[in-house]
């Protein structure tokens, strides 16, 4: 007998409990609109999938969504761990719609993020969800960064990213009046959003399609079917078991990983390899006290330094009319540690045997040991901002909200810079398809993500 499962609220992403005959209360209202409840078709207590997602961040709903879009005849399932939907990585970002200017031309990342950030503005605009295309300018406030910051925007020229120009003082100026530098380049494409907002209603999309989300199902186990006779039937047509810490279970044809922090350990756990292995990298942010939020208009960011995949310290306005600073990178002593003394041992060991970040803190040691500094000693990052708001002081900032960043790293102490998506070999590997790295602009690229991977799962699975 399966265990009965909890059934999410479609509306809010929150569990709410085991109701008979496959209905999922929702909450009053969702994305400022009533809903009724959810007279979903399939049972949400069905324990066979024709295709499972595990993980219910944006990348996880975006896939399922997009699945179930293309393929409405099939059973499709999404396991989360949490009893909400969407609350690390999706929940624990900064909210920015990036342009794409970043990222290394014809990689997928730049393909991709360019695709979603349009795909993501038009989403928001059919389902009248909230959002600000209030730009960005990357700002050079020391001669040397000049050079860096016109590669920048050639970059941003090659991978066709919307509206860019350089700028000089007095434009500066005129789009940050309290922002110094020697130029920028100005994105007026960048934007801002609420992604969890967004992933829920990808969440609602999915089940309103027919399908079915289970949540406080932390995945433990996944194997092929046994050869009893109480299983041969199913054993045939939906080989694979995903069995929980619960001891619950639910049998697929097929699977789709999307695990974010713990992409690594769940591509283990079916039998397909490893590496890369996921450290985990907390970034602070600071918040501007809301008297000095007309200091900052649009996103304003730094000239990144080439050698990592971190943006810098940044200013970013939020939904809500609140300015976050930040943030620092810092390694995090637990895959979801948000405060700086969350400790896990396990997480620990794992990243000092099985990664790479022992060479990479050699390579990279005072960059390392600056962060460290900056997160211990607020009057160091606001020196940092003072290069580009000089009115800014630390009476003016206060400790803000922490994200941890999945970031895939090889045993070279590389940091892997690219979207990652890869199988197995083997009766189990046949079949699962896994999102090994999905750092940002994963939020931003998720729409764009989820195509690839339906075309990807259709290709590979012959559905």
């Amino acid at each position: 007998m399966v265990p009965a499962l909890r059934y999410l609220c479609s509306a809010c992403g929150r569990a709410r409990g085991v109701f008979p005959g496959g209905f999922s209360m929702t909450c009053a209202t969702v994305l400022g609109r009533p809903w009724p409840l959810c007279q979903s078709s399939r049972r949400a207590s069905t324990s066979s999938f024709d295709i499972v997602i595990i993980g219910g961040g944006i990348v996880g709903l975006a896939s399922a969504r997009a699945l179930i879009l293309r393929h409405p005849a099939l059973s499709i399932g999404v396991l989360e761990k949490e009893k909400d939907l969407a609350i690390h990585q999706t929940g624990h970002n900064s909210g920015v719609i990036h342009s794409g200017i970043y990222y290394k031309p014809e990689s997928l990342k730049a393909k991709l993020c360019v695709q979603g950030a349009a795909l993501i503005y038009e989403y928001c605009n059919q389902k009248g969800i909230s959002y600000k295309q209030c730009g960005k300018l990357i700002v050079a406030v020391e001669q040397e960064e000049i050079p860096r910051l016109q590669a920048l925007y050639e970059r941003g020229l090659q991978n066709g990213v919307q509206g860019l120009r350089l700028i000089q003082q007095e434009d500066i100026k005129k789009k940050e009046p309290y922002c110094r530098g020697l130029m920028a380049i100005d994105c007026p494409y960048t934007g801002i959003v609420d992604y969890r907002q967004v992933a829920l209603s990808f969440a609602q999309d999915f089940q309103e399609a027919g399908g079915s989300v289970l949540t406080s199902f932390e995945v433990k186990d996944i194997e092929m079917a046994g050869e009893s006779p109480s299983r041969s039937k199913d054993g045939m047509k939906y080989p694979i078991v995903i069995r929980n810490t619960k001891g619950e279970e639910v049998q697929c044809q097929y699977v789709v990983t999307c695990a974010g922090l713990y992409s690594d350990r769940i591509s283990e756990l079916s039998g397909c390899n490893p590496n890369p292995q996921i450290v985990p990298f907390r970034g602070d942010y600071l918040l501007l006290k809301p008297e000095k939020c007309y200091l900052v208009k649009g996103n304003i960011y730094p000239v990144p330094d080439s050698r990592f995949p971190f943006l810098g310290v940044h200013f970013t306005p939020r939904m809500d009319g609140s300015i976050w600073l930040g943030p620092n990178a810092v390694l995090a002593f637990k895959r979801e540690g948000y405060k700086p003394f969350d400790f896990s041992a396990r997480d620990i060991v794992d990243i000092i045997t099985k990664s790479g970040l022992i060479k990479l803190a050699f390579q990279n040691f005072s960059y390392g040991v600056n962060e460290m500094y900056k997160a211990c000693f607020l009057s160091a990052t606001v020196k940092h901002l003072q290069k580009f708001i000089p009115e800014i002081t630390i009476s003016d900032i206060l400790r803000g909200p922490a994200g941890v960043r999945a970031q895939a790293l090889d045993r070279n102490g590389n940091l892997i810079e690219d979207f990652v998506f890869d199988g197995g070999v083997g009766v189990i590997g046949n079949r699962i398809l896994h999102v090994r790295n999905a750092p940002s602009p994963a939020a931003t690229s998720s729409l764009a993500i989820s195509g690839m991977i339906a075309d990807e799962v259709q290709q590979r699975f012959k559905l």
